[in-house]
């Protein structure tokens, strides 16, 4: 089982990432370096999540192997296990082999390639791809081009920092560094600037996240949030709409005023093919666009108004299709909550939706979840489930909360975290080891990473499900994710004390501190900010909790979700209103496709059954009808030039049609002429047809 642990992960979580991106990103219409520089950041960062884990078994065993080798066994060890493995220490010796137990020499070169992989990504790849994505310019040279311009403030801050402490150490003729005391301190302000963004995130996810389980458990409350929602959402689709017509209407002047032979006009095309299909139609070029241009007397859009409107155009469309996209599920989202709140006090126990999905269940999961099941779930079981969780969640966060303020403490050892490492590490239990490691840090990331899904930074950065996230913040969520993991990891590593620099024991360090060097050489930052700073996570959970944040907001203008304000009670009826108006036009489509449905069910047959007997007859009467006329044609004969009808069409007689006959001719001039006084002599046909019996009439000369 030598590695295999580790490539089991790595194979695991890779599928995790591609997983999320697809729920966010959208695969067919991004770009695909955007997609790769997306997955690749979250990829590396959940990967560093998951292998720690493994890495901490790996070490305590490492600890243990040295520890034997450098002393006599005990007299009295007879401890069995799980793991029997075969170890190069003496066997009676109470270390045994993890079964995820990585060889030596490969964690270091893991981390070393994930660690810097991650910070070229976060520090200079994916901000220039960023200011790429959302550069307007129409040709490739071009958007490289703006998006130097735009990270040069960017680059150059950190070049000047790194080359004012360069000339400082120069200096100063007491400090001499070498290269690896200076990657120290360059992974040292990246792991600082992470650490300051990382506490904020999480004092606001170690509050929120139970407190979210332990509202959704209250249906009246998630009802009136969803009513809050739509009204909101509602304004910010009129506001995108409104958005789109004015930049619609500016591409419009600017197509029909470029004509085919300007030299912008492929700038224009390509801006045309960015814009919805229904204005594309209704901005067809004219027929004047073939006109040739005259720059002497008209005034035409430089290319750098193009470029600054394919932005407008880019942006607008997508935060048009978002809000149509968000405004479709919060509406399906309310309309099932309404629907439980209905069935809450059914005597039957099935649960009765209002409106059938669009999309056809699977039979799999229509056998198992049926009505009944769906009830008890939905009505009984499912408020439980969320209140038991949100207890075992506010547990951990509290446990959280008491370690970052107590991890520095060695004697006594205070922080929680370290307590179980430590008993564990005792017995050697390694599935024990590795499962409460695992669990810790994954409830840190889940409140750290949660909360970078949730913030929304106005339209600036904003991460929306069901493929509506556009390039701009995903690539944004890839920085942060970057920028947060590796002092995440370092920040649990502390709690465990399995950091030395922490833990202040001269005992072998995990391989993932390995590659982040001695902090020694800034003592200011390794025993005072990385020290003291977490504990201000007290206060952002205590101002969490009385939603500070939220009251803040909501007075400087940005309406949030109050239940104790005069604001959120007005956009909550209005909200009701609009799911109201909603639930109305949905039901009444559903009633006029199930009337049409129902007649045509009813009636359908027997209308197709008489029209085919219809047509059956109809044939039969024009086959006898043309045989009868095939036998007289020797006979009789009709007249069929134009010019002679044309000059009866002046004297004859309109006379109304038969309507008795069974067939009629195809040509209603035709039939009147035959019917007509003015072809002496004339026979009657069987078929409501008059045939003359000579070519010539009385008025054949006027």
């Amino acid at each position: 089982m030598s590695g295999a642990a580790l490539g089991l992960e790595i194979v695991f979580v890779f599928f995790l990432a591609l997983f999320l991106l697809h729920r966010y990103g959208d695969f067919k219409k991004q770009h695909r370096l955007v997609i790769v520089g997306t997955l690749l950041a979250w990829y590396l960062c959940f990967l560093i999540v998951f292998i720690l884990p493994l890495d901490v078994s790996t070490t305590i065993y490492n600890r243990c192997k040295h520890a034997a080798a450098n002393s006599s066994p005990p007299e009295n060890s007879n401890i069995t296990g799980l793991y029997a493995a075969a170890t190069p220490v003496p066997s009676q010796y109470p270390c045994f082999m993890p079964w995820s137990y990585i060889p030596d020499g490969i964690m270091p070169i893991f981390w070393r390639v994930v660690y810097w992989t991650s910070q070229f990504l976060t520090w200079i790849l994916l901000p220039f791809m960023q200011s790429y994505a959302r550069s307007g310019g129409f040709s490739i040279t071009g958007k490289i081009k703006t998006a130097l311009i735009e990270n040069a403030i960017y680059y150059g801050t950190y070049l000047l920092i790194f080359g004012a402490f360069l000339i400082y150490v120069a200096v100063n003729p007491h400090l001499h560094l070498e290269w690896n005391q200076l990657q120290t301190i360059g992974i040292a302000a990246a792991n600082t600037w992470g650490l300051f963004l990382l506490v904020l995130l999480l004092g606001y996810g170690l509050v929120e996240i139970p407190r979210s389980y332990w509202n959704g458990a209250k249906r009246g409350y998630l009802l009136m949030k969803t009513y809050f929602k739509a009204a909101k959402l509602m304004t910010e689709k009129a506001d995108a709409e409104e958005t789109l017509e004015d930049v619609m209407e500016e591409v419009r002047k600017v197509n029909e005023s470029i004509k085919y032979n300007h030299p912008l006009r492929k700038c224009v095309d390509t801006i045309l093919k960015k814009c919805p299909t229904e204005y594309q139609e209704k901005m067809g070029r004219n027929m004047d666009d073939y006109e040739d241009f005259d720059e002497k007397h008209n005034t035409y859009p430089s290319e750098k108004s193009l470029v600054k409107l394919h932005k407008q155009v880019i942006y607008s469309v997508q935060r048009h299709r978002r809000t149509q996209v968000q405004w479709r599920i919060l509406l399906e989202q309310a309309f099932y909550l309404e629907d439980v709140a209905k069935n809450e006090t059914s005597a039957t126990r099935q649960f009765v939706h209002t409106f059938q999905s669009p999309e056809p269940e699977n039979k799999f999961i229509q056998y198992f979840y049926n009505p009944t099941v769906e009830w008890y779930w939905e009505c009984l079981l499912r408020p439980w489930f969320y209140r038991i969780l949100a207890m075992v969640l506010s547990v951990f966060s509290v446990i959280v909360v008491w370690s970052e303020c107590t991890f520095f403490s060695t004697t006594p050892v205070l922080s929680l975290f370290a307590v179980f490492i430590q008993l564990a590490e005792k017995t050697y239990n390694y599935i024990y080891i590795e499962i409460a490691c695992f669990l810790s840090i994954f409830f840190l990331s889940i409140c750290v990473y949660s909360t970078v899904f949730r913030i929304r930074v106005f339209n600036y950065y904003y991460l929306a499900s069901h493929h509506q996230t556009d390039a701009y913040s995903l690539l944004f969520s890839g920085m942060l994710f970057c920028r947060l993991t590796p002092p995440l990891c370092l920040n649990f590593l502390g709690l465990t004390h399995m950091d030395s620099s922490i833990s202040h024991q001269n005992t072998q360090p995990t391989a993932y501190t390995s590659i982040m060097g001695s902090m020694k050489v800034l003592s200011f930052i390794a025993d005072g900010f990385y020290i003291y700073y977490p504990m201000l996570v007290v206060i952002l959970c205590i101002a969490t909790y009385f939603s500070l944040g939220t009251r803040c907001l909501n007075l400087l203008g940005f309406q949030q979700f109050m239940g104790d304000n005069d604001m959120t009670s007005d956009l909550v009826d209005e909200g009701k209103e609009l799911i109201r108006r909603e639930k109305r036009k949905r039901q009444r489509q559903e009633e006029g496709e199930n009337r049409r449905r129902e007649w045509k069910e009813r009636y359908g047959h027997s209308r197709e059954d008489s029209t085919r007997n219809r047509n059956v007859h109809v044939d039969s009467k024009e086959s006898s009808l043309s045989d009868l006329s095939t036998t007289r044609s020797s006979k009789y004969t009709r007249a069929n030039n134009r010019t002679e009808r044309d000059r009866i069409e002046l004297l004859q007689d309109v006379e109304p049609l038969d309507f008795n006959a069974e067939t009629f001719t195809d040509d209603p001039l035709e039939s009147k002429s035959e019917r007509s006084f003015l072809y002496p002599p004339f026979r009657y046909q069987p078929g409501g047809r008059y045939l003359s019996m000579s070519q010539t009439g009385i008025f054949d000369d006027v």
